[in-house]
């Protein structure tokens, strides 16, 4: 079986830091992905279990503008207006954030 090189980009701290695990294993770089790589092919997914335990604060946000952007689309459509102020766009902004943080 032929052997290929392949190149990642890696933050340098991280690097050192699983040279230095690597190393106490008894293992390179090298040697330590390819287990990975065959763990993953012989399991036919990632060989270890990925979680989100909390959106991030880009989710959250993205999440808290859709629903502040619904509600100000209800509240037009239910007030007959297709304009509101700045500062009815907050007012529905803010209770959108006090609805997230309350659940």
């Amino acid at each position: 079986m032929g052997q290929t090189n392949i190149s990642i980009r890696i933050d340098e701290d991280l690097k050192t830091d699983a040279e230095i695990l690597f190393a106490k294993l008894g293992l390179t770089l090298s040697s330590a992905t390819n287990i990975f790589y065959r763990q993953a092919v012989m399991r036919q997914k990632i060989p270890f279990s990925l979680s989100v335990k909390e959106p991030n604060l880009r989710t959250r946000a993205r999440k808290e503008f859709g629903e502040a952007f619904k509600m100000a689309q209800n509240e037009s459509i239910t007030n007959s207006t297709d304009d509101m102020s700045l500062d009815a766009i907050n007012d529905i902004i803010r209770k959108c954030r006090e609805e997230t943080n309350a659940k």
